[in-house]
């Protein structure tokens, strides 16, 4: 059928092309990772007090939500909340994560609407409950 020399430089041939394919998808694969953990986070645009503000929609992680987010109080007025104020307390531990979550009431918490300046409370925002 084919000579010893022939099998040898057809396997030869194919390691190449299985090595160079494996290189090319994993550089391919590389770069569209690379595109994809640099998503461009939203310029928000800042209050008077410096504070940025805006949809959480926007944002690509919760690092990247504004200091004041876009929200409708519960009369319907649109407003923003303090995002320090949206994410309560942070627990350190999961022991302190039981805690603080048994300790909160089953019909949620108010936390204060505020107009873009940040200071200006305007209405009342509902976080959790029914």
């Amino acid at each position: 059928m084919y000579s010893k020399s022939n099998r040898i430089l057809i396997g030869v041939v194919i390691i190449v092309c299985v090595v160079g394919g494996v290189m090319v998808f994993q550089s391919t694969y590389a770069k569209s990772t690379t595109n994809q953990s640099h998503t461009n986070s939203p310029n928000y645009p800042e209050n008077k007090n410096g504070q940025t503000y805006g949809s959480s929609a926007d944002a690509t992680s919760p690092e990247a939500e504004p200091e004041l987010v876009s929200a409708i109080g519960v009369d319907g007025t649109a407003g923003y909340v303090l995002k320090k104020d949206l994410d309560g307390e942070l627990p350190k531990s999961p022991e302190e994560a039981i805690a603080i979550q048994n300790s909160r009431s089953p019909d949620g918490r108010d936390i204060p609407l505020f107009d873009v300046d940040g200071e200006t409370v305007i209405g009342v925002f509902h976080v959790g409950g029914k």
